[in-house]
């Protein structure tokens, strides 16, 4: 299978080019920004826009014809004092003169034409208004899982009940978008699961527009789409006998969604669907997803595997502000002072993250860049919609395992250091071993040169460790500009990565 790789280079020449990609990657963003915002006003106003362009097409043909009433009857006028004199000196028959007079007169063919042209603009209007339905159904399908509005009778995206629960107890939602646009049977559809990352949820998949959204992408090319939701986001905040005020219901790291949330989610969709899964996940949706596969614990329920942003070594992490709360042992302190849940909009999170802002080598004059990265082409009405929805809570547990990995360079379970004989039966914590990852199992790695979670150097390391894997069976993509949300939230994620990911998809 034909590798995507768009490699760097250190020679002079190659450095201009890059540079000047860039500007013109940029210049060709802004004048998207451009069109995108102009095209969200016309669609939210579609209707006014149609109504307003028939009344103003029979006001210009009531104009018209009125002008010609008037332009014919000076004609008749002049015609009749034509006859009047051609008759009295050249004593010619009535009805050779007015063979003469209707020579000029509009025939058949002229009012086929104009009939035409009638059907023409009214099936252009109907077709037009068409799509400003599908949008807005599709539209209103995405506000509705972002909670902007209640779910009546859309069939399209559904909340799933009852909702999966694992093994430990906690009660995970899930929504599924069954059939696309063109509808279809969702029985004879391959199942997609796709995962978010860290701090998110499964409204990562919906936030751009409907026509972008790699959710509401793959409902139209044909796939029965389930969207999961990992422990305590907001759609999966239940538990068999916890409560979230409980801080045991916190006690939990990227360990427990890898053996207990990612098995009971491939599971549940399984039993649904009777089919293997595709999965895509993105950031820690990725790390989960390598840490089950090198356990061998998802392989029978797994068609491929899509990882954007993928995440496994973490140390070379150039992030300065998840660097900063690995290296100063912040989530530990979190821990140790009793905060099991994470969440950035409290209080205590807030002043922590001001905190780490004040470290030297940290700016967070632009936050989300001095956490991910300097994405290429996120539009700014998008972080407006992200920041509405997101961040969600995470516990304090997991990033104290992500912070680990960032200091020790490894891709192991949690290190409760004194107790990890009692925990595990060895000093030291067991690790996932990433060239354990079977050499046949169909794999699309994407990841970007400025994504500062997603590192190069990291991602360069993960794929030393598949570097037996079958060449027809591992599809790299690398893109310069592209930082972590630009795979999930960018508005040219559909053309740079969703497009080859379907490709992908429909050879395996």
């Amino acid at each position: 299978m034909q590798r995507l790789r768009s490699s760097g280079s250190l020679l002079s020449c190659s450095q201009a080019i890059t540079q000047l990609r860039k500007k013109a990657f940029r210049s060709w963003g802004a004048v998207q920004d451009t069109y995108f915002s102009t095209k969200d006003i016309f669609e939210s106003h579609k209707v006014v826009f149609t109504v307003g362009t028939s009344i103003a097409s029979v006001a210009t043909a009531w104009f018209g014809y009125t002008l010609r009433h008037l332009h014919e009857s000076r004609v008749d006028q002049r015609l009749e004092s034509i006859e009047e004199v051609m008759k009295n000196n050249h004593n010619l028959e009535q009805s050779e003169i007015r063979n003469i007079m209707d020579s000029g007169t509009i025939g058949l063919p002229s009012c086929i034409a104009t009939a035409g042209t009638t059907l023409v603009i009214g099936y252009a209007l109907g077709w037009r208004g068409g799509r400003w339905y599908a949008n807005r159904k599709f539209r209103r399908e995405q506000m509705k899982l972002l909670g902007q509005i209640k779910p009546k009778r859309w069939p399209l995206l559904r909340r799933i009940e009852p909702k999966v629960t694992t093994q430990d107890g906690y009660i995970l939602s899930m929504q599924r978008i069954p059939a696309g646009k063109s509808g279809g049977l969702s029985g004879k559809r391959v199942p997609v699961l796709l995962q978010h990352g860290l701090l998110m949820d499964g409204i990562t998949w919906v936030l751009l527009r409907p026509g972008q959204s790699l959710a509401f992408l793959l409902a139209d090319n044909g796939y029965e789409v389930w969207i999961g939701n990992t422990r305590g986001t907001k759609y999966s905040l239940g538990h068999t006998s916890l409560s979230p005020d409980d801080p045991a219901y916190w006690e939990w790291s990227w360990d427990e969604l890898v053996a207990y949330d990612l098995p009971a989610t491939f599971q549940y969709v399984r039993d649904q669907t009777r089919q293997k899964i595709h999965y895509i996940g993105h950031s820690l949706g990725t790390l989960v997803a390598l840490a089950a596969i090198s356990k061998d614990l998802q392989l029978k329920n797994l068609r491929s595997a899509v990882l954007l942003s993928p995440i496994a070594y973490a140390d070379q992490m150039s992030s300065p502000l998840a660097r900063a709360v690995a290296e100063n042992f912040i989530a530990e302190a979190l821990y140790n002072a009793d905060l099991r849940q994470f969440n950035l909009k409290r209080k205590a999170a807030v002043e922590v993250l001001k905190a780490v802002c004040r470290k030297p080598g940290v700016d967070c004059t632009h936050w989300l860049t001095a956490f991910t990265g300097k994405n290429c082409c996120l539009n700014s009405s998008i972080v407006d919609v992200l920041l509405d929805h997101e961040p969600q809570s995470t516990s304090t547990k997991n990033l104290v395992h992500m912070s680990q990995m960032i200091r020790d360079g490894t891709v192991a379970m949690f290190d409760y250091k004194d107790e990890n004989m009692q925990h595990y039966g060895q000093p030291n914590p067991p690790v996932y071993s990433m060239t354990s990852i079977p050499d046949e199992l169909p794999l699309f790695l994407s990841y970007g040169g400025a994504d500062a979670l997603s590192d190069i150097k990291d991602v360069k390391l993960l794929l030393k460790s598949l570097k037996n894997h079958d060449g027809d069976k591992l599809v790299l993509q690398y893109l310069d500009d592209y930082a972590h949300l630009d795979f999930v939230m960018g508005e040219t994620a559909k053309q740079d990565v969703y497009d080859p990911l379907m490709a992908f998809l429909r050879l395996q």
